[in-house]
């Protein structure tokens, strides 16, 4: 099961990458993007509570799905690049098996405990 989880989050990642590349933005900016969601770990701070919190927001397809909403009612067709590259970095990190936190643990994660046990 986990190979086949794996491999449905590279597919994502996959889709958003060829999506990325048809949007005619260039790679510099993506890769100088790619690593802004996990700025949310600095909610960790606050504790495990907050930290899990803000961190979930900025790692949930849902948020992504929000402002792809918001891109397309309010036709700011300039936001399709960060939906592809926020998309893309969720799945990057599913994939490697890193999920959303719960607030017990950082390591605690809706796909298994990550690190060693």
């Amino acid at each position: 099961m986990q190979i086949l989880r794996r491999a449905e989050y590279a597919a994502i990642l996959l889709i958003a990458l060829g999506f990325y590349a048809q949007s005619g933005e260039g790679w510099w900016w993506f890769a100088l993007l790619f690593l802004v969601p996990d700025i949310t770990m600095a909610g960790y701070a606050f504790g495990n509570r907050i930290g899990a919190l803000v961190y979930n927001a900025g790692h949930s397809f849902l948020s992504v799905a929000a402002l792809g909403l918001l891109m397309y009612v309010s036709g700011q067709q300039w936001l399709w690049p960060y939906v592809l590259i926020w998309t893309a970095h969720i799945a990057f990190d599913r994939m490697l098996g890193y999920g959303l936190k719960y607030a017990s643990s950082f390591q605690d994660t809706h796909l298994g405990r990550i690190g060693r046990n």
